[in-house]
């Protein structure tokens, strides 16, 4: 069994698919390449299908906890997630998902929670940077860290 790739390896062999496919990337492209047992990115896959239907069962269950939502607010009403999963619930087995409203009134979780909004934050930030039509939200991104004792 070969080993898993490092992202240098990766990422040039998605962009030999790219290149073949006409400067597009698509998955199913990068799926039949790693078909064959000696392509690079063979080991990045499940190819067990048993065990790759399991898997995609508890990805749909994941979206379908994403996707239930609850109306909130007495004023103005809106809707939000009703279950959020906390990076301390990932850690280790199993995971889960808390309800929003108890992760909102205990202090403890509701800090994980801005943590992880921060972090998330400061991702799309790096990956949008190039967009100056979003410094204004990046800005007031920083200040809200900021203000939090974050780093942003």
């Amino acid at each position: 069994m070969k080993n898993q790739p490092n992202k240098e390896e990766i990422a040039a062999e998605l962009e030999r698919i790219r290149a073949d496919g006409d400067g597009i990337l698509q998955p199913e492209a990068v799926v039949s390449a790693a078909e064959d047992d000696e392509s690079i990115l063979h080991p990045c896959f499940t190819w067990d299908d048993g065990e790759a239907g399991r898997q995609f069962r508890l990805w749909q269950a994941r979206q379908l906890i994403r996707v239930t939502v609850s109306i909130i607010g007495n004023g103005s009403p809106h809707t939000v997630r009703t279950y959020v999963s906390l990076h301390h619930d990932r850690q280790g087995e199993g995971g889960g998902y808390r309800a929003l409203v108890d992760v909102l009134a205990d202090a403890d979780l509701r800090e994980s929670l801005l943590e992880e909004a921060l972090a998330e934050l400061k991702v799309f930030q790096q990956k949008y940077r190039v967009l100056k039509e979003l410094a204004p939200v990046f800005a007031a991104a920083r200040k809200v860290a900021k203000r939090q004792g974050h780093m942003a």
